[in-house]
């Protein structure tokens, strides 16, 4: 039996610049960060001559064609592993829809158990790179780099996403203090809203494919504020970061429609007011979590449960994805990349 796991995440700043249609004309920039609240994948193998494949639903199947899950189906199809004789089961700490970057967790987490079972052992990035072409090239989702890219890597990392395809990464060179403090001071809600990362997310791409002004000046914008988030969290200045989430949410909520609605809209404003300095909505849009930033995290966590939205603790993870239990990696056996186009 493997067991493997991939952390979730939230966006620090730049998000949504992530997405091929983006950065393959401007190259993107954005920092997240890796929590600990998990996606985990089991691998067993049987002596049933069938797969059985346990998420939201059940599937029981004898050929890899026939499974309707598509990140599992693409996952075994490029790894090459026969469904027959095998238990797949997933499981999350937290829904998926709920703007934390499920998906690619999902999807990191799976390919890394499949390479296991067959001794494989790639690198965190080519983990990144097989899943981003699974959603990106294979199943052509309107999806970005960021949620497979952290939930490989871990930790709180800055990304630069290239023309080419190619994504630098490195750690943010922020101090040991201004980690904790982060960590200690940010807090999530969950509004009670989920929704499809997809569909929230062909909007900006159909528009920016378009070479939409005001979609690509505003994806601009936040890139740029990506960049000013990353040097106030280096420079230890946490309360010019907040106001950044303030300037992002508001700048985020132009691309669509869609992106809040009256609800989100009041528990954002209750937050402010509650003694969050700095606040936004994790994810694409639509619902999922509230993220602030406090230094009073009781007095607002009592207003939001007043609220009715639930408080979601986390710390970061800086393991990425990883094999917990079962397996004997090699790496002489490291598959090749499949690199995003």
């Amino acid at each position: 039996m493997i067991i493997t796991r991939s952390p979730l995440r939230i966006s620090l700043g730049g998000g949504g610049t992530d997405l091929p249609s983006y950065y393959r004309e401007h190259t993107g920039f954005l920092l997240a960060a890796a929590i600990d609240r998990h996606v985990h994948i089991v691998i067993n193998r049987s002596i049933l001559p069938e797969m059985i494949l346990k998420y939201a639903q059940t599937e029981r199947v004898t050929d890899v064609e026939q499974i309707q899950h598509p990140l599992v189906r693409e996952a075994m199809k490029l790894v090459g592993t026969p469904a027959e004789g095998l238990e797949v089961a997933a499981m999350a700490d937290i829904p998926a829809g709920t703007g934390l970057g499920s998906s690619g967790s999902f999807c990191t987490a799976l390919l890394r158990g499949l390479h296991a079972l067959h001794n494989g052992n790639p690198s965190a990035a080519e983990i990144a790179e097989q899943a981003c072409h699974i959603e990106i090239d294979r199943l052509k989702e309107p999806v970005g780099k960021q949620d497979q890219f952290i939930a490989a890597v871990g930790g709180v990392t800055c990304f630069r996403f290239n023309p080419d395809g190619h994504v630098e990464y490195w750690p943010l060179r922020a101090s040991s203090d201004t980690l904790r403090r982060l960590e200690h001071n940010l807090v999530l809600y969950f509004t009670g809203y989920t929704r499809s990362a997809s569909e929230v997310l062909r909007e900006q791409d159909t528009k920016t494919k378009a070479a939409d002004s005001s979609m690509i000046d505003n994806l601009h914008f936040i890139k740029d504020l990506g960049y000013k988030s990353k040097d106030a969290l280096e420079g230890g200045d946490l309360r010019g970061f907040a106001e950044l989430m303030n300037v992002h949410w508001r700048s985020k909520k132009k691309r669509s429609g869609n992106m809040s609605n009256s609800r989100i809209d009041e528990w954002y404003e209750l937050g402010i007011k509650s003694g969050g300095l700095g606040g936004k909505l994790i994810g694409a849009g639509g619902g999922g979590f509230l993220m602030f930033y406090t230094e009073d995290a009781e007095q607002l966590t009592a207003a939001m449960s007043r609220a009715g939205l639930q408080h979601v603790p986390f710390r970061f993870d800086f393991e990425g994805t990883r094999v917990v239990s079962g397996g004997t990696p090699s790496p002489a056996l490291r598959p090749a990349i499949r690199r995003a186009a």
